[in-house]
């Protein structure tokens, strides 16, 4: 039998099953990516996709499958945070800013001209 196989196990589950076909409607309808059951990364791929979602049905999910199965806990441990991005740039965490600058307000890259004048 192979090994994979062995690990994967837990797809056999109904209630389990229901989780990831809900995950995979879930991605499919907001990155527009079909998984496949059969994939051996299905996992890593069910993670990533969860971690980059905007949508909290997907997040909640993932989370109530992870907790339900232990060994995808483990897979998806080893994998470093990624950081959200927005159209193919890095988004600056709140927390790294108001670390970085102590009650000074962020300065504008441009002014900001209204009616002529320009303002703050």
């Amino acid at each position: 039998m192979n090994s994979a196989t062995i690990e994967r196990n837990w797809l056999f589950d109904p209630s389990l099953l229901k989780l990831v076909h809900q995950c995979r409607r879930l991605i499919q309808s907001e990155f527009g990516v079909k998984l496949h059951l059969n994939e051996a990364d299905l996992a890593q791929n069910l993670a990533s996709y969860a971690g980059r979602s905007r949508s909290k049905n997907l997040v909640y999910t993932w989370q109530a499958l992870k907790q339900r199965v232990p060994e995808l806990n483990e897979e998806t441990e080893e994998e470093s945070v990624t950081p959200r991005m927005y159209r193919g740039q890095p988004i600056a965490d709140g927390r790294q800013e108001k670390s970085s600058v102590e009650g000074e307000p962020c300065p504008r890259q441009k002014k900001v001209i209204y009616r002529g004048q320009v303002v703050g």
